[in-house]
């Protein structure tokens, strides 16, 4: 259970032995710390020694509430807070933080991020919707990478808009045959190690680069 001042959510936390970096999974519209495909590419995530949080960024209550579903502000500043409370903990003080989101958890992330104290080392945004985060994009600092289907036409183009509004380092990857949901045989998986050589290289970039949390 994650406990941040009065609000308590639900989270599954994995640390493999001397883990590399630790990421959070901000969750989209209708998923939670369950979906089925965020705990895949958490699992790949461990295989490469890295720690990774799975939360509800909303209460049951909340999340009742269609409006704080894609309240991304709100979604936001949970994800921050949730941030900051695993760099507290004994387990999390040294370890270098990143955020993987999907939809608007994505957006989530982005919006996160641009704000002037942001401790997150790197993002990757999985079938996101990063023009909702659109006037805090050109805050970003931390590298992006988005990753989008190649049949998932509608958000591939709005990431691409999304992607030349950014000033951080981005990489735009599309996987060949994938839809929004990446059900399509091997495309999760291709999403997956995507996302585990990007959190795998900038993690560990920004570590033993002597940048760790303090």
């Amino acid at each position: 259970m994650i406990n941040t001042a009065d609000l308590n959510l639900p989270g599954h936390l994995t640390l493999p032995p001397d883990p590399s970096g630790l990421v959070l999974f901000a969750h989209g519209s209708g998923s939670s710390r369950h979906s089925p495909r965020n705990r895949y590419v958490a699992l790949t995530l461990n295989q490469a020694g890295l720690g990774t949080l799975l939360f509800d960024l909303l209460t049951p209550g909340e999340a009742a509430s269609r409006a704080n579903v894609f309240d991304i502000e709100l979604l936001a500043e949970r994800l921050a807070r949730v941030s900051a409370w695993a760099h507290d903990q004994p387990w999390g003080r040294d370890l270098t933080i990143g955020w993987f989101g999907a939809s608007t958890g994505a957006a989530a992330a982005l919006w996160a991020a641009a704000e002037p104290h942001a401790d997150v080392a790197a993002i990757v945004s999985r079938g996101g919707r990063p023009d909702l985060a659109g006037p805090q994009l050109p805050a970003v600092t931390a590298p992006t990478l988005l990753i989008v289907g190649a049949l998932d036409t509608q958000v591939l183009a709005l990431n691409r808009t999304a992607q030349s509004r950014m000033r951080c380092p981005t990489e735009l990857v599309v996987v060949p045959g994938a839809t929004h949901l990446f059900e399509e045989p091997g495309t999760l998986t291709a999403a997956a190690r995507h996302a585990q050589a990007w959190f795998t290289t900038h993690l560990r970039h920004v570590a033993h680069a002597g940048h760790r949390h303090s």
